[in-house]
């Protein structure tokens, strides 16, 4: 089989939007769903899930989080990971050590929460009165929030649930340890394994630049990276195209990959996007997130969402809802014009209704 650039847009397209399934399994099947706080017209993981989750609504993933086996986490970036790509996390450190105060701090609240089961950060205030601290860039917050992050990020404690958007804390994994030199290269080839199973096909770079952010999920073995990336560019499938080495799971081929004719506005962090160089090596223009890009710098929008036509990301969109609970979009198109025929035009209707539908929008 001749490989080009296009067979390996239709096999990222086709490979990571899969048949939409249940929640719990396409949290599985995706390994990390990228999470942030931005909506527009909802928070990125609801955008991410939407598209892969039988009758998915903004908001599903928050209000059935008890119930999944998921866990609110920092992988590579925050969000939520399956619990058994937490497992292969914990127990960790921190990125640095813990000062006298936190150490003293970490420990009443640790023995707090064993106490009580499920707490909520209030509760550790009023019970705490830990003051205000400065934070790690420089600004004012709470000592029990910084606290608290640290020894969730720590794995001493695990996101229980969210209430109105808080975060409440319950008991997480145990101390950091070590583990066996094996046992270290099992659990990173493994972490490795679903990042690639997330996001390739990859190029040699975006897949040493993406392992590499594995230093935040497990900063305890940061310098055991390197080893990691040099087995893992051997046991993936690969093959050169048009000068670029792409690395993809051993299991999959590229041959008879298809893709519907379907439109889908994507979050700027889902998997089909995520890698803005591959993006535009496979697609041929640039796209960046601009939501932190001072407004007279921005080309396409404040939070503009790629535009994907069969396998081909061809524009953008913006999107947003009014104060009467009305949708309204905006497109720009790489061309300049959108695509002739009925087949686009009723493509794009049918992908503004699945998104009002999943805004719950009368």
């Amino acid at each position: 089989m001749q490989l080009t650039r296009a067979t390996l847009r239709t096999f990222a397209v086709d490979r990571s939007l899969f048949p939409p399934t249940t929640l719990r399994r396409a949290i599985e099947k995706l390994g990390f769903v990228q999470a942030d706080p931005i909506r527009a017209p909802a928070r990125a993981q609801d955008l991410t899930l939407r598209h892969r989750v039988r009758g998915y609504q903004a908001g599903d993933l928050e209000r059935h989080y008890p119930s999944l086996s998921v866990e609110e986490d920092t992988f590579i970036n925050y969000g939520f990971v399956s619990r058994a790509v937490y497992d292969l996390m914990h127990p960790r450190g921190g990125i640095r050590a813990w000062t006298s105060s936190e150490r003293a701090r970490a420990r009443g609240v640790l023995a707090f929460v064993q106490h009580h089961g499920q707490v909520h950060p209030r509760e550790l205030d009023r019970q705490f009165g830990h003051g205000l601290v400065t934070n790690d860039w420089g600004g004012i917050s709470k000592a029990t929030t910084q606290i608290l992050d640290l020894m969730h990020y720590r794995g001493l404690l695990r996101i229980a649930a969210r209430e109105g958007g808080i975060r409440t804390y319950a008991m997480g994994a145990a101390l950091a340890t070590r583990g066996t030199a094996q046992d270290r290269a099992r659990r990173l080839d493994s972490l490795i394994d679903v990042l690639v199973g997330k996001y390739a096909p990859l190029s040699r770079q975006g897949l040493s630049k993406v392992a590499r952010r594995l230093r935040y999920a497990t900063p305890q073995w940061r310098d055991e990276l390197g080893s990691a990336i040099t087995r893992a560019l051997t046991r993936l499938a690969h093959a050169r195209v048009d000068g670029v080495d792409w690395f993809w799971p051993a299991t999959e081929s590229l041959e008879h990959r298809r893709v519907s004719d379907q439109v889908r506005l994507l979050t700027p962090f889902d998997p089909v996007v995520w890698d803005r160089d591959r993006f535009e090596m496979l697609w041929g223009w640039k796209y960046r997130f601009e939501a932190y890009v001072p407004p007279v710098q921005r080309e396409r929008g404040y939070y503009a969402l790629p535009l994907l036509w069969r396998d081909t990301v061809i524009g953008w969109a913006n999107v947003g809802v009014t104060s009467t609970r009305t949708l309204e979009a905006s497109f720009g198109y790489v061309t300049g014009t959108p695509p002739r025929g009925r087949a686009f035009k009723a493509a794009l209707d049918d992908e503004v209704e699945r998104l009002r539908e999943f805004l719950k929008l009368p």
